[in-house]
């Protein structure tokens, strides 16, 4: 759900990146979509917004908008389909896609390219696995090799989050660290609340993994085994963003219960409170105390109240929008907006908030610097924001 440290890395050619590639046979698989230049989107706020936008495609609930290096882009549909978009207006399914538990906030989720994409064609996908006693948030590899019928091969799921069961928000955001060298996975507690306090269950958590799913060496409890040894920070509701700036600070974006949507610094071995504390309330009202009251948990650096449910993050590093540099763009699904934080090494302010006029699921950067959007619901489409030109 946020730019991929694989989009820097380049491919030689586009047709290596393309499910095209002048393969005819491939190209009958694909859909051509109605407006291939794509067509103006109107909002409420596009007499003040420095941007217009242009929306591109229609999907069924995605949740996912990850570009690859060659500008086309992955979207995943929470009903359990892989759409492979072009340029060019085509959309091509891509078949091998695990059977997901679809239903509520579960599904088919994230997806992201791997540091190594470029010559691995690895890529990772979370989604709601069924499982026998209901559900669980599974994290899986697999490759999606150069030309031919777009397919996902060798699909392994390499981690398993457990405490199965029904209903709640999964998380299931993914974000390789720096070095490329492991991987950070967000987890929701499921609404079950107490979880995210219980360091053997991996709800409610931000889980640090090798790229192979095992434990990362340096995480706080690896020693103690079990489950514990994933947990890198604890104390967490739904968090549906994660992303890495330009310092090497990890952020997160969770929302709250009524109110209390928070933006997180992710810190090793810290606990988040939840849901002993929060800005917001309970669903019934009852006040839940604030974070002020228990110094002994990580407070959030901003948060919002009434809730605008933040979906999507990323730190903008492009050349569009010189004025957003190191700024944190994330969507807002009950705010249907886009919300801009300006970011100065640890700290955070709110900056600029534009109303979108629908709910926005999920940020993305693409390789030319560019910011797109992902609308949510059954007809949803990706918007492309452009500068407005100075008068």
């Amino acid at each position: 759900m946020t730019m991929r440290l694989s989009l820097i890395a380049g491919c030689a050619l586009l047709a290596a990146c393309s499910p095209g590639g002048g393969n005819t046979k491939q190209q009958a698989d694909m859909t051509t979509g109605a407006a291939v230049q794509g067509k103006p989107f109107s909002f409420p706020a596009s007499a003040t917004a420095p941007f217009t936008v242009t929306r591109y495609g229609s999907f069924d609930n995605p949740f996912s908008l990850t570009f690859l290096p060659d500008g086309s882009a992955l979207v995943t549909e929470k009903p359990g389909a892989l759409k492979w978009w072009h340029p060019d207006g085509s959309v091509a399914d891509v078949a091998g896609v695990p059977k997901v538990a679809y239903g509520g906030q579960g599904g088919l989720l994230d997806i992201a390219l791997a540091p190594d994409f470029a010559t691995s064609r690895t890529v990772y996908l979370t989604y709601a696995e069924p499982r026998p006693n209901g559900r669980s948030l599974a994290l899986a590899k697999a490759t999606l090799p150069q030309g031919g019928k777009p397919v996902l091969s060798d699909l392994n799921v390499i981690w398993r989050a457990g405490s199965d069961g029904d209903g709640g928000q999964f998380g299931g955001v993914i974000a390789f660290a720096p070095d490329g060298r492991t991987l950070f996975l967000s987890t929701g507690e499921r609404m079950r609340k107490t979880p995210a306090q219980d360091p053997d269950q991996a709800i409610g958590k931000i889980i640090h993994l090798t790229l192979d799913g095992k434990p990362a060496p340096d995480n706080p409890m690896v020693a103690q085994g079990g489950m514990r040894a994933d947990i890198w920070t604890l104390g967490h509701r739904n968090p549906y963003g994660l992303a890495f700036d330009k310092a090497g600070n990890l952020w997160e974006i969770e929302m709250g219960p009524k109110g209390g949507d928070e933006l997180n610094l992710i810190l090793k071995g810290k606990n988040y409170g939840w849901p002993v504390v929060s800005n917001g309330d309970n669903y019934d009202g009852s006040p839940i105390p604030d974070h002020d009251t228990h110094p002994q948990f990580e407070a959030p650096k901003l948060w919002w109240n009434p809730s605008i449910s933040p979906a999507g993050l990323v730190i903008y590093s492009g050349r569009d929008f010189p004025q957003w540099d190191g700024s944190a763009l994330m969507g807002a699904l009950s705010g249907q907006a886009l919300v801009r934080v300006a970011l100065n090494g640890t700290q955070a302010a709110k900056a600029d908030r534009w109303d979108m006029g629908a709910r926005i699921r999920d940020v993305a950067q693409a390789p030319d610097g560019s910011i797109w959007l992902l609308q949510d619901g059954d007809d949803a489409g990706m918007l492309k924001l452009t500068p407005k030109q100075k008068p």
